[in-house]
């Protein structure tokens, strides 16, 4: 029995990356040895085992042969004769296709580590295109390695487009598109994972609702890059520079969904956004099975972030009005959470990456200011029933009303 170390411990180790997860490849033995040395049989489709102190994975070497449409449509075949070389050759990428063994030699054979060096996002073999998911997955190792320099190959570009145009994509579950995504909204530059996709022919098929948002123009007195689908992206460049929260990039990357949907004869005008994508991204969210807390979020900043862009405009009942409405009173750590995905909207723009957002710093005072309003104080003052919440509402609002008076004197 040979055992190796495979895929993306390995891959990371050799970047200097940090290393999460291990995964292993047991060469030259079967499913009823594995058992009897204590380990724990865990695969559904092919032979997976559960180390017996450890609990890290243990994967018998095994081969592919596409069968079905679609990630599951494969038949696998492991037996003690399949090689590590025959093994790594199922593999999506060759940077994810290099072996280790206990004495630290590394196994190469589709020179991943040249790739490693020339920061190369390259495939295996041409079987890549016989699973949909791989077109997914290299967005988001695109996603996860920009910031060293990695690019997609042209010609596994190519392969990706061609796995688009089959019409394979749709046979990707909800579960695994929203897996990829979130993935890639964790990784230090989740715009790529949208870009890839978009540069391959996938994200019309994968995600139509951001798809949409390429060619619609927006007024160039505040949009510059003018596209929104390339504001798009940089919206969600600056997310991921501002917050590390998943739930914010998220927002950030949907949150002028409604745009895609204006009539042409409307545009570059987009009056009506904030409320048409509400429908959309609550659509999306049920069709990719996305958690409620994301999209929660987004359906708050969709709705609020040209409210708070103007917020120096708006009258303190107004403030007091959109403070109700995100719940603030019971949940404030979510106006930072707002704010952020607003800044990310401001910032990004063409030209507007290092410019200021001071919005983000009165709209949290505001608030602080308002909510030193405690109702237990206009108990005290004799108010009772409803008097309280509206006497509450009346003094929120003079407290902003103040402090907006002395911010701008």
């Amino acid at each position: 029995m040979q055992v190796y170390l495979v895929g993306g411990a390995v891959r990371d180790q050799l970047l200097n990356l940090p290393v999460h997860d291990r995964d292993w490849v047991v060469v030259g033995t079967t499913p009823e040895d594995m058992r009897a040395h204590g380990y724990q049989a865990v695969g559904k489709d092919f032979p997976v085992f559960l180390h017996p102190t450890s609990k890290e994975e243990y994967a018998l070497a095994r081969t592919e042969r596409k069968t079905g449409l679609g990630y599951t449509g494969f038949d696998c075949y492991f037996a003690k004769e399949v090689t590590i070389e025959e093994d790594l050759m199922r593999r999506d990428l060759t940077i994810n296709a290099i072996a280790q063994d206990p004495q630290g030699n590394l196994i190469d054979p589709y020179h991943g580590i040249d790739d490693l060096e020339q920061r190369q996002l390259r495939h295996v073999s041409d079987a890549f295109a016989e699973d949909p998911l791989r077109v997914l997955r290299v967005a988001r190792f695109a996603a996860k390695l920009h910031h060293l320099g990695f690019c997609v190959a042209d010609e596994t570009i190519d392969l990706m487009r061609q796995v688009a145009l089959s019409g394979e994509l749709n046979h990707l579950t909800p579960e695994r598109v929203w897996q990829e995504w979130h993935k890639s909204l964790t990784t230090p530059t989740p715009h790529k994972f949208l870009e890839v996709l978009k540069e391959c022919g996938a994200l019309e098929y994968v995600l139509p609702e951001i798809d949409a948002l390429f060619g619609v123009p927006q007024p160039e007195k505040w949009h510059p890059e003018i596209d929104t689908g390339i504001h798009t992206l940089m919206v969600a460049e600056q997310a991921a520079q501002l917050s590390h929260s998943p739930v914010v990039r998220f927002a950030a990357q949907v949150h002028d969904l409604g745009k895609g949907v204006t009539p042409k004869e409307e545009w570059p005008s987009h009056k009506r956004h904030c409320y048409t994508g509400i429908k959309i991204i609550k659509a999306l969210c049920q069709r990719v099975r996305v958690p409620s807390e994301y999209r929660d979020l987004a359906l708050d900043v969709c709705e609020q972030h040209t409210n708070l862009h103007n917020a120096l405009q708006l009258k303190p009942a107004t403030l007091v009005k959109i403070f109700n409405k995100l719940k603030l009173w019971r949940q404030p750590q979510r106006l930072e959470q707002v704010l952020l995905a607003c800044a990310a909207d401001h910032k990004g723009r063409l030209g507007c990456e290092h410019i200021a957002y001071p919005i983000h710093e009165y709209v949290t005072e505001a608030f602080k200011t308002a909510e030193q309003i405690k109702a237990q104080d206009i108990i005290n003052d004799g108010f009772k029933g409803k008097d309280i919440s509206e006497e509450q509402s009346r003094r929120r609002i003079q407290a902003i009303a103040n402090f907006k008076t002395a911010y701008l004197a």
